[in-house]
């Protein structure tokens, strides 16, 4: 089988495939037209698709009829219409777990970032402008004793509350969809509904799976009910957070700080007006940006691939339901 490759991996992954007996094939340029990129995904059975550069939609589809599965090297699945995968018995490979410990390490340092004003203070110093000690001059706060709050408690939101429950003593929220028994025990995690998780948290991080109906859910409306020290971070999905109503729920002080992993759009225009905030630290989609979780993913990506190839059910599957379809 011949799977196409959009952006080199770690060689862990591209190893793997080869010792399989599978047909690699890269792009001469990483930097491809949808052209370029459907031609090349025409010419293959299997896609490993790095990156969310496009959507692989009905005209996606229907232009590749060849396509028998897609490994994503991601957890998040946003960019591809399972239901439409689905109804061709199209497998969608994922890659949970084994980043869930590095993107909560980013979720993590945004928030101290943020309460310490460490971006700002950081370029005061490249441009040479430490000025006079000012005991009052752009203040942190302290975290400890604090309320997070955790949109999303799975696997990197339960890492992200772990941290945060032993590093500042901090208590714990969350909104899920159902309740996370593990988390309630573990952490004394107390399960809200959403308008008390947005009212009662200090700290309110971003970290479930991004669906259509989440678009802009932190908007205007949910900034003015949060507190006026509360900080909000994001290193799910851009589609989360309304941009605009954030900067002006930052400058009018309805909310204290943000720390940002993913933008809205993305990526962010240089001379977005967020950037010149103190009480903001930005960070260009890091989440995953170790060599072990890259390993990791890369591993599990090929993973997918190769147990396809050899008739098997893809170890993790972001649409399982196709083989209970195939099944007599």
């Amino acid at each position: 089988m011949k799977v196409f490759i959009n952006k080199r991996i770690p060689e862990i992954g591209i190893n793997r495939l080869l010792e399989a007996g599978l047909q690699i094939v890269f792009p001469e340029n990483e930097s491809l037209t949808y052209e370029e990129w459907l031609e090349y995904c025409q010419n293959a059975d299997i896609i490993l698709n790095v990156g969310g550069d496009f959507k692989y939609d009905k005209v996606f589809f229907d232009a590749c009829p060849n396509i028998k599965a897609i490994a994503l090297y991601s957890v998040g699945f946003d960019h591809v219409d399972i239901k439409e995968a689905t109804r061709r018995n199209i497998p969608i490979g994922n890659t949970p777990d084994v980043l869930s410990r590095a993107t909560s390490d980013v979720a993590f340092l945004l928030m101290q970032s943020v309460a310490r004003r460490a971006s700002y203070n950081f370029q005061k110093v490249i441009d040479d402008n430490w000025g006079a000690f000012d005991p009052l001059h752009a203040l942190g706060q302290e975290l400890y004793g604090k309320t997070l709050g955790v949109f999303g408690l799975g696997r990197i939101g339960f890492q992200m509350a772990e941290k945060c429950k032993k590093a500042f003593d901090m208590e714990i929220i969350y909104h899920n969809r159902h309740q996370n028994e593990e988390a309630e025990r573990e952490l004394g995690g107390t399960y809200v509904s959403f308008d008390e998780l947005v009212r009662n948290s200090d700290v309110l991080s971003v970290h479930a799976n991004f669906t259509p109906e989440h678009k802009d859910l932190f908007n205007e409306s949910v900034f003015e009910k949060m507190k006026p020290n509360s900080i909000f971070i994001n290193t799910a999905r851009g589609g989360f957070h309304q941009e605009e109503d954030l900067y002006n729920a930052l400058t009018e002080g309805k909310i204290w700080g943000a720390g940002l992993d993913v933008t809205n759009p993305e990526p962010m225009s240089a001379d977005n007006p967020l950037l010149k905030l103190s009480n903001v630290c930005v960070l260009p989609h890091i989440g995953s940006a170790t060599i072990e979780a890259r390993n990791g993913m890369a591993r599990l990506a090929a993973g997918n691939i190769i147990a396809f190839s050899k008739g098997e059910k893809m170890p993790n599957c972001a649409n399982p339901e196709v083989y209970s379809a195939q099944s007599p």
